[in-house]
């Protein structure tokens, strides 16, 4: 008989595993057969150190037992909970979880730090949600500020230039293509130049003292951002990035603005089309300045001899 689920021959009588290659993810706290992909656990315990230990006593005291710590919650995801033999059940489960959150809110008065990380956190989670951006890259924004905050690098700065930084350093460390005026906007809902200059300021601030090693950007990373925000066709994008590699075989890229070089791709690509999109519009999707868009253009076209192909 066939097997009713795509895994159930994988499967004993009792419904246990039998699958012999199983990984922890303790992100986001699964446990997953690595050979079906299938999720064998959820909500597992983690018994992993969040610090480096040397010795085995080092090790016992810097262990933490439950899930995994979640940066993004003001406790880590760590909650106390009063038990009491009455709790179970549906009422007592309720009332558990009740107790749960008082416990939690009344065991120690918030301090002015404390205000600061809720406030902080909320602007994150916000912000990435607007952006659409992955949970690790929250949880990597979220640990960025809780350290900026202990090295006390948040005094006498705005909590929103910070959150920016925190939430653009970690998008440059997962090589997501949201510049620093795409943060700002969905911030503030507008950008002007003495915001930027802080932001700007902030994430300089955050990579030199924090020692955060941020990878280089490519222009390809911009392409398919600025079509979609243009509703260009995918086969701009293509061309795109074709224009960008022959741009790098003959030394164009190197220290340019990877921004500015992928609109001035995307420009040519699709004037190469017949597609007619202002160096204004590529140059607001982008951040950069139209001067930048048509001086990269310029040099693109100039060296791979498409002049004359694009101005038919």
């Amino acid at each position: 008989m066939a097997a009713e689920y795509p895994y159930d021959e994988d499967r004993g009588e009792g419904g246990e595993t039998k699958c012999k290659n199983i990984v922890t993810d303790p992100i986001r706290g699964l446990k997953i057969c690595a050979d079906t992909g299938e999720v064998i656990g959820e909500d597992i315990i983690g018994t992993e150190s969040d610090v480096k230990a040397y010795t085995p006593e080092e090790r016992q005291q810097k262990t933490h037992y439950g899930g995994p710590l979640k940066y993004s919650h003001h406790y880590m995801g760590v909650e106390a909970s009063l038990e009491h033999p009455r709790d179970h059940g549906p009422k007592g489960l309720k009332q558990k979880k009740i107790m749960s959150r008082r416990l939690i809110r009344s065991s120690r008065p918030l301090t002015s730090m404390d205000k600061n990380l809720q406030t902080a956190l909320s602007m994150i989670n916000e912000v990435a949600s607007r952006l659409g951006m992955p949970e690790i890259v929250v949880e990597d924004a979220s640990k960025i500020y809780r350290e900026a905050m202990e090295k006390g690098l948040t005094r006498g700065r705005s909590i929103e230039s910070i959150v920016s930084a925190s939430l653009y350093a970690a998008s440059r460390l997962h090589g997501l293509p949201h510049s620093l005026t795409d943060i700002i906007k969905a911030m503030k809902g507008n950008v002007d130049a003495e915001t930027r200059r802080e932001v700007a300021r902030s994430y300089r601030l955050l990579v030199r003292d924090l020692s955060i090693r941020i990878p280089v950007r490519r222009p390809e990373n911009f392409v398919y951002t600025i079509a979609n925000a243009l509703a260009l066709p995918e086969s701009v994008a293509i061309e795109a990035i074709k224009i960008i590699d022959q741009a790098r075989r003959k030394g164009l890229t190197a220290g340019k603005d990877p921004g500015g070089l992928a609109g001035a791709a995307v420009y040519l690509a699709a004037l190469k089309q017949g597609i007619r999109k202002t160096q204004k519009e590529i140059a607001q999707v982008v951040g950069v300045t139209e001067v930048t868009i048509r001086n990269r253009y310029k040099e693109i076209a100039q060296a791979l001899g498409i002049e004359e192909e694009v101005e038919k």
